[in-house]
């Protein structure tokens, strides 16, 4: 309708104009009450949703920062080892586990502190920043989670083959003997295909690898006690440095990126060994896993009992590192908030200004 034909109907009927006008505005309205009634709704939902217990909240941030970090590690290792190495390779399984600790710091940094590792919880214990109390909580969900974690990992690389008995669709793995005489109705996953059915923790088809870490053939039990140790240890030294206002303080917003090149620099320099794990969730949680899902107690027994060693030594290492960062660095700031080397260059500068300048 024109406006000088509104006009005219405005001016010689008014109610009609005026019932026009609703017509008009009514989808508009209506859409507007949806709208309303959808942000009470979702209103209604998280505050149903939502957790109380601080606690609580913590530990899911911890399981889903935790679950993030495994899937993405475990995803590029299982992608290397099942294309034998044509769609990755040792740098690229590093890159996408310094990733992946970003990513999981971003996920659950502000709400547990995204330790994502017993070792390191364990360290803020020592420091006084995470009570006593909540250490076997929190190493309890992080080994849940890695475990969980594993198991998503198996679902996605391996998956159950079904296969047709008469009328039925029966499903199983091919390692079970009474899958293989069977004719699968779908074809093999990538573990499937590049195993064969056998789920082997040595030899050149292996697969345990992807979920736990194990040492290389050459390494002993005491140097590869040894290299956690030193890892981890490294590895808490500079979590430390990065998280520490009176030194050189990586910017706001910026340290899980700080984070993740530390655990890259690691990973490039310690990695040969035994795949630097330097957490013991993250090596028992699907070391555990692989044991029920059908690669057997050789998960414990290989590599000479090597399973302890990531799950000790980095304990070992992360109270080695925080002591080390403490006792050279940390108690000898001074008391004020800016770093020494700072106050230094503001107390030289001051000293040239009054200084006298020589003719």
């Amino acid at each position: 309708m024109s406006k000088s034909c509104s006009l005219v109907l405005v001016q010689t009927c008014p109610r009609a104009a005026a019932l026009c006008w609703c017509r008009r505005r009514e989808p508009l309205l209506r859409a507007r009450t949806f709208a309303m009634a959808y942000a009470q709704l979702l209103a209604k939902v998280k505050g149903w949703l939502r957790i109380r217990s601080l606690l609580a909240r913590q530990c899911l941030a911890e399981f889903l920062g935790v679950l993030v970090l495994m899937l993405i590690t475990q995803g590029a290792v299982a992608q290397t080892v099942t294309s034998e190495e044509t769609k990755g390779n040792f740098f690229t399984n590093f890159l996408a586990g310094s990733l992946a600790v970003v990513i999981a710091i971003y996920v659950g940094g502000n709400v547990s502190g995204a330790h994502l590792n017993p070792a390191f919880s364990l360290a803020m214990c020592l420091l006084g920043r995470l009570p006593w109390t909540k250490l076997p909580i929190y190493c309890f969900v992080q080994l849940l989670s890695a475990f969980c974690a594993s198991g998503i990992t198996y679902a996605l690389y391996y998956g159950n083959r079904g296969v047709r008995v008469g009328d039925r669709v029966l499903w199983g793995g091919l390692n079970e003997q009474r899958w293989k005489s069977r004719i699968p109705l779908f074809p093999a996953d990538a573990l499937q295909n590049y195993t064969g059915g056998n789920l082997t923790v040595t030899g050149p088809k292996e697969t345990a690898s992807i979920f736990a870490t194990y040492p290389a053939p050459y390494l002993t039990l005491k140097n590869g006690f040894l290299d956690q140790v030193l890892g981890t240890g490294m590895l808490m030294v500079g979590i430390l440095a990065i998280l520490d206002k009176k030194n050189k303080p990586v910017p706001a917003g910026l340290e899980p990126v700080a984070v993740g090149l530390l655990i890259l620099a690691i990973g490039l320099s310690m990695g040969a060994n035994c795949g630097f794990p330097l957490n013991p969730a993250r090596d028992l949680g699907p070391r555990l896993f692989t044991y029920v899902a059908g690669w057997g107690p050789e998960v414990f027994s290989a590599g000479n009992g090597w399973w302890w060693v990531p799950v000790a030594a980095p304990l070992v290492g992360a109270t080695l590192g925080t002591g080390v960062y403490q006792l050279l660095v940390a108690v000898h700031h001074s008391e004020d908030s800016e770093p020494t080397q700072d106050m230094e260059c503001v107390q030289f500068k001051s000293s040239n200004l009054k200084t006298p300048a020589s003719t």
